[in-house]
């Protein structure tokens, strides 16, 4: 009788089991950009967040490129099918600002799920870059970083060279110094041509890009990046170019390795490259501040952000916002945002998280860390180097390498290359305004 007592419990046990629904947990998907180092972090902050709780999965999707990520997430939205969390880089903000209807602002979205969030927390050289004239942040700040000269100290000290320098002029007379102890191909080089080259130089100059506040204050922007400062920049390539004491590596990112492989001991490029140094380097490194021309006046100003932010997608379900509200919390905790910093490079996103990692000692034994943090709140910012906001940014960004290296190649003058980025951007400029409006 206890046998089968015992036999007729397990059976209604396991039958009301099987009518019972299963406990459904809702996903999160965040699409991103992260490749090598970076992508791994990634991994482990979605990984981590999903042990952390039993609610919500954050599933993390690697998308291509920041251009095509941010791509891929406007078609899927046309589609219906976006992702609750798209990471776009910085020089997209505006393009999705302009994307009415496709987008949920993170101040509406934390205060609708009742997540603790306060926008004085955040670094406000960062936040500043993704937030409306009052302030309300519209995404979430990642993966900041800022541009750094990454400096080879070992082949420094072949060419005899003491210190490591600190204005353009110095660099350039490094580099011949540096080409003629053996590296031959390139004396220094830079990724990201608009960024290093345009963007950087102009706020770093306090001289500007375009009007209205680099078009921070709004539409009707005019490109101004064809002045002096770029001009006199610009020219100075070409003429070192034609022994390699510069060497061209590219629109992007992709020639980084130069500075890794030890091709180009001198190499400007973000400071989210640390990570990518760290393991591939097999020589004593450093970074220092982005080098400045000693006769601009008040020079250098400050840096500007690059990297990218969270942008929480439009069309979602209640439910499932409060778990990237809760996602977004997770990622704002002290203790993982200095982890984050200490493991990618980037910026640790929070004041309470740069104090806790300066507090530790930790720029004490990693200097580098915390160049692009000096580089950022190096002065106030002004309307020149506050950050930028432009429209199509990506194509203004192509054209102007297009034009780039005609100049390198000897097809155009420094100025000609200049004035024609500067007409043909502006009609990118329009181009944007008028779709947008729609």
């Amino acid at each position: 009788m206890t046998l089968r007592t015992f036999g007729l419990a397990t059976l209604l046990s396991t039958t009301l089991a099987l009518a019972s629904p299963a406990y459904a947990v809702t996903e999160i998907q965040w699409w991103h950009a992260m490749t090598g180092a970076n992508n791994d972090v990634i991994v482990k902050l979605a990984e981590e967040f999903n042990a952390s709780q039993s609610d919500y999965k954050v599933v993390a999707s690697y998308k291509g490129s920041y251009a095509d990520t941010m791509n891929a997430g406007i078609a899927a939205f046309r589609a219906n099918n976006a992702p609750h969390i798209l990471q776009v880089f910085e020089v997209g903000t505006a393009t999705m600002m302009a994307a009415t209807g496709a987008v949920k602002p993170v101040y509406k979205l934390m205060a609708e799920a009742g997540e603790t969030f306060d926008p004085q927390a955040y670094l406000p050289a960062i936040t500043g870059y993704y937030s409306t004239s009052k302030g309300e942040m519209l995404s979430f700040p990642f993966n900041s970083s800022s541009m750094v000269m990454w400096v080879n100290k070992d082949a420094l000290k072949k060419a005899n060279i003491t210190e490591i320098p600190k204005t353009w002029p110095q660099v350039f007379e490094d580099a011949k110094k540096l080409k003629a102890a053996g590296y031959e191909t390139c004396g220094f080089s830079t990724a990201w041509v608009s960024w290093a080259h345009i963007e950087q130089l102009s706020a770093w100059h306090n001289v500007p890009l375009a009007t209205k506040s680099n078009g921070l204050d709004g539409f009707d922007t005019e490109l101004k990046f064809n002045g002096p400062v770029q001009t006199k920049h610009l020219d100075k390539l070409i003429e070192l170019k034609k022994d390699n004491t510069y060497d061209y590596s590219g629109r992007t990112n992709t020639g980084e390795g130069r500075f890794t492989s030890g091709e180009c001991p001198i190499f400007l490029t973000s400071s989210a490259f640390f990570g990518q140094v760290r393991a591939n380097a097999k020589f004593d490194f450093t970074n220092a501040p982005m080098p400045y021309y000693p006769d601009v006046e008040g020079a250098p100003q400050n840096s500007i952000i690059g990297g990218a932010s969270l942008w929480v997608m439009a069309g979602k379900k209640p439910d499932e916002y409060k778990g990237v509200a809760k996602f977004l919390a997770f990622l704002s905790d002290t203790d993982r945002q200095v982890e984050i910093h200490k493991k990618s490079g980037y910026l640790p996103i929070t004041k309470a998280a740069y104090a806790k990692a300066k507090a530790e000692g930790f720029y004490n034994d990693f200097p580098y860390l915390e160049t692009p943090l000096l580089e950022l709140t190096n002065k106030p910012p002004t309307d020149n180097s506050r950050g930028l906001r432009l429209g199509n940014m990506v194509q203004l960004r192509e054209l102007i390498a297009e034009e780039f290296e005609l100049a390198l190649n000897g097809k155009k003058s420094a100025k000609d290359a200049l004035d024609s980025a500067v007409q043909r951007g502006n009609q990118i400029l329009r181009q944007f305004e008028r779709t947008a409006s729609r």
